[in-house]
Formats: structure tokens, C-alpha cells, sequence
């Protein structure tokens, strides 16, 4: 079953935090009103399924920087941008820093829903390549070093042949440990391999 549906929302104006965070509650939402960018870094919690509606005119702090704080701190919440100011220029940086959506207020109700349903979905696709990635490293981990040696070959486009030659071993002996590496990491097809080792740094041939 699916976490429930996170929404931090950040504006210094209570009134408007207030009638906001009614609308989305209605909606189904778990709403976290905050009227800082500090409150926001001291209540985000990374392990909620969450989605960040952010002001850019707060009191501590921009927008931008408290976007770019989150970037540096690695949380990648999709972030939905409110402002009172039609700024294009504003808009195009969010959103070349990575915010999902860039909001006009006053807001329409059914546009930012609309952003909502999108920005929920960018986090389950997040979660679901987060899960593979520790599945492929915990699979990659179970390789030895010439099995993952092997692999980045492999994955690099060598058929068994070159990966003989270039390694100075059998045909046969490529052929078994490359039996062995898709049992240890659960794949039945080149495409399913080459996924896997795009998920895992360890698992990528070093140039």
C-alpha cells in the first residue's frame, strides 16, 4: 500500500497558507503549513512520499535558494513554485533547477491539482528507481570481481567472443560466468542486464 500523500507547503503569508492548505486537504492531502524556508529544512521528512508547494518571496530566504539547498542536500521532492509575480525570467530558473510547475497566484484550484497529480506520480517513479537501484546493488555486490569485470564488458557491448579475447580466456569460460552473473542478478536478457548495471556505479565499465 502507498504512503500517504506528503504535501509541504511553504509561504510566509499565513492567510494564504491557511486557505491553501484547506483546498488541499480537501483534496485527500496531508498538508504541513510552514511560513519559513528553515521550517521547511527542519520538518522534511525524506522517508514521507512528498511533494514541496514552495512561495518565492519568503522572509529567510528565496524560493531559488531554498530549491537549491534541497538540490544540495540530495532531497529530490518534486517542488511546485507559487508566486505573486508573473516573473518569466523567475519561472525559466525554477524550472531549469528542477521545479516541476511554476504557479501564478492568485492560484486556480484545479491547475494546481492538476500539478499535484502530476508532481505524485514523478515521486513514485523516483521511488520505484531509488528500489531497483538497491536491489541492483545489493545483487551487484554478490558478483566476484571477475564475474563483475566480465558484466562491464558485457554491458558495454562486447559479444562473448571479444570479451574472451580482450581478457585472454576461453569462449566457454565467458559463457559460464556469464550464466552465473544473470542468475546473481535475476536478469534473462542482455536489456534486462544492461538496466540492471545502469543502476549500479560498481557495475559500469571505468573508461
Amino acid at each position: 500500500m502507498k504512503q500517504s500523500e506528503q504535501i509541504y507547503l511553504v509561504d510566509d503569508d499565513p492567510a494564504i497558507c491557511h486557505a491553501l492548505g484547506l483546498v488541499l486537504e480537501s483534496a485527500g492531502y496531508d498538508v504541513i503549513q510552514l511560513n519559513a524556508a528553515s521550517d521547511l529544512l527542519d520538518a522534511i521528512d525524506e522517508q514521507q512520499r512528498a511533494v514541496v508547494i514552495l512561495d518565492h518571496y519568503l522572509g529567510d530566504m528565496s524560493g531559488l535558494e531554498l530549491q537549491a539547498e534541497l538540490n544540495n542536500r540530495g532531497i529530490e521532492y518534486p517542488v511546485i513554485f507559487i508566486s505573486g509575480c508573473g516573473d518569466i525570467a523567475l519561472s525559466v530558473k525554477a524550472m531549469k533547477a528542477g521545479a516541476l510547475d511554476f504557479l501564478e497566484k492568485p492560484v486556480m484550484n484545479e491547475d494546481l491539482l492538476a500539478s499535484l497529480r502530476m508532481a505524485f506520480s514523478r515521486v513514485d517513479d523516483l521511488n520505484e528507481t531509488s528500489d531497483l537501484k538497491e536491489i541492483a546493488q545489493e545483487r551487484c555486490s554478490n558478483l566476484s570481481e571477475r564475474e563483475r569485470e566480465v558484466m562491464q564488458y558485457i554491458v558495454s557491448g562486447m559479444s562473448n567472443v571479444q570479451v574472451a579475447e580482450h581478457l585472454g580466456l576461453s569462449v566457454r569460460t565467458i559463457e559460464v560466468h556469464r550464466s552465473n552473473i544473470n542468475k546473481k542478478m535475476g536478469t534473462r536478457t542482455l536489456v534486462e542486464l544492461v538496466r540492471m548495471a545502469d543502476l549500479c556505479p560498481a557495475c559500469k565499465l571505468k573508461n
